[in-house]
């Protein structure tokens, strides 16, 4: 987005001049993140959690190249070279324990990344493919997430493989062929442990380009804000440089000080104790569980306990766990308030908050036992997570009466806001302005 206020960046010193004429990379940075980028002054703590995870990517980049270094891709050593990096490799343990910790802080930032997007109607106009190529990048975190688990050749990691892979074996006709195409066999072994490899350290590069382009889609439009009102002038914004850098700042450093609180007191907390008993193909462990991130679409998957309409509850529970992220993509038309914050959506606030009571419930139930009561809840909340997003958020979007909107960002932040009730087409009106 053209903002005829913001600051044009000029060079002052000779050297950055003649760097800017022939690379303008100073130029592109100070336009993207510098003073050169004007933002909505009213922005809160839950834009940091964009910054922050673009910092863990980071630090898992850099993290998983150092440990690449060191690490074995095969069977037969996979799980000592491990070791090998925690006991004898200098601060080993400490890249290793970042490393996976890092994983965990990535997706936390990232949970709470797309909520406040869907809180905060982040996903309607302009903004749908900002949206969607934050999707792409979760879809990616996932499937390095998984593959990266497997590389500690545990028990935890080689039976998750082997539960996660033979889903595709539901796909009727092509299942059994895309399954062995994706191990390089029959089973889980060395061929599939180095390809799981490869795919682990390319794809973290892939969405750092993904990244980029999602960064790129972003200002376009501009960042959004808590009020969903689009900026009007200069009186709306800031500088992102020093006012939200500081912000970011601080939001980073309380990010650190968790991050270092659990790589150094409680490192295995958010791990699984069978991870550190070499794979075993002729010892089945009691509970298979993936990591905790995956729980909620874990419990999805196993929510299917019953054959329909000639398909088989395995086949259900695969596509129902896919179409629960997919289903996300069509949220811009799904969701046709003319009103984009969830402050000013009194019926929307109350729905909201009870999904993301389901998300936990459903993570809940995917890391426990395969057995009543969790499969029978995990039912009734997927049944709810589904019916949210197709019947009630549309239901909402016909019925709710919004609060009034501020005419401006700056009216918000200067002179409060009003909270009576307003007819629908005087919202309607107020949001189109």
């Amino acid at each position: 987005m053209s903002f005829p206020w913001a600051e044009h960046y000029e060079p002052k010193h000779p050297l950055m001049r003649w760097i800017d004429q022939r690379l303008p990379l100073p130029r592109l940075v100070y336009n993207a993140v510098g003073a050169g980028y004007p933002v909505p002054r009213n922005l809160n703590y839950f834009w940091n959690f964009g910054v922050l995870a673009g910092f863990a990517l980071v630090l898992q980049i850099v993290t998983g190249i150092v440990l690449a270094m060191h690490y074995a891709a095969n069977t037969a050593v996979a799980f000592d070279s491990v070791e090998h990096i925690m006991r004898n490799v200098n601060s080993g343990w400490l890249l290793r324990y970042a490393h996976a910790n890092g994983a965990s802080f990535f997706f936390i930032v990232v949970y709470i990344h797309i909520f406040r997007g869907l809180y905060y109607g982040s996903y309607k106009p302009p903004r749908e493919v900002v949206w969607m190529l934050g999707l792409v990048i979760f879809l990616l975190m996932m499937a390095t997430a998984f593959m990266g688990y497997v590389l500690p050749w545990g028990q935890m990691s080689f039976w998750g493989a082997t539960v996660i892979t033979n889903l595709f074996s539901a796909i009727p006709v092509v299942g059994d062929a895309i399954v062995s195409w994706l191990l390089g066999g029959f089973a889980v072994d060395n061929a599939a442990l180095n390809r799981f490899f490869s795919l682990h350290f390319l794809l973290p590069f892939v969405i750092a380009g993904v990244v980029i382009l999602h960064i790129w889609a972003l200002h376009i439009p501009g960042s959004s804000n808590p009020t969903g009102v689009e900026v009007k002038g200069p009186q709306d914004t800031l500088p992102f440089h020093p006012y939200y850098t500081a912000k970011d700042g601080f939001g980073l450093g309380v990010f650190l000080i968790a991050l270092a609180l659990m790589v150094f007191f409680a490192p295995n907390f958010l791990g699984h104790a069978d991870n550190y008993i070499k794979a075993n193909p002729l010892s089945t462990p009691a509970h298979i569980v993936p990591e905790w991130y995956f729980w909620p679409f874990y419990a999805i998957l196993r929510a299917f306990t019953v054959d329909f309409l000639w398909i088989p509850a395995k086949l259900w529970g695969v596509l129902a766990m896919f179409a629960a992220i997919l289903l996300l993509f069509f949220l811009p038309w799904l969701d046709k308030s003319p009103v984009r914050s969830g402050s000013y959506r009194p019926l929307f606030k109350q729905f909201f908050w009870l999904l993301v009571i389901d998300v936990l419930i459903l993570g809940y139930c995917g890391g426990a036992p395969a057995e009543e009561p969790y499969v029978r809840i995990s039912q009734f909340a997927s049944a709810y997570y589904f019916a949210h997003f197709l019947i009630i958020l549309p239901l909402i979007a016909r019925i709710e009466k919004p609060l009034p909107l501020p005419n401006s960002i700056s009216e918000s932040v200067l002179h409060g806001e009003r909270r009576e009730a307003a007819p629908i087409g005087a919202a309607s009106a107020s949001a189109a302005e």
